[in-house]
C-alpha cells in the first residue's frame, strides 16, 4: 500500500460518507490544505494527522508485522 492508495481509499470512503473535504477536516481537527494533500497523495502527510482521519472516517487500518517475529 502506498500514500497515494491510502489517499484515494480516504476520498472514496468521504465521498460515499457524503462529506465534503472541509467537513471532514474539521471532524478530524486538521487543516483542508492537508486533507487536499493527504488526498493527493503527498508522501510528507504527518502520521498522526493521517491516523485522525482514518479514525474519522471509521477506516480500521491494520499492521502485521514479518512472519517469524515476535510482538
Amino acid at each position: 500500500m502506498t500514500i497515494t492508495d491510502i489517499g484515494n481509499l480516504i476520498r472514496q470512503t468521504r465521498n460515499a460518507q457524503g462529506l465534503r473535504q472541509d467537513e471532514l477536516a474539521a471532524a478530524a481537527n486538521v487543516g483542508v490544505r492537508f486533507l487536499i494533500e493527504l488526498e493527493a497523495g503527498k508522501e510528507t502527510a504527518q502520521v498522526g494527522k493521517v491516523l485522525a482521519v482514518l479514525t474519522a472516517l471509521g477506516i480500521v487500518m491494520t499492521l502485521t508485522p514479518p512472519a517469524g517475529t515476535t510482538s
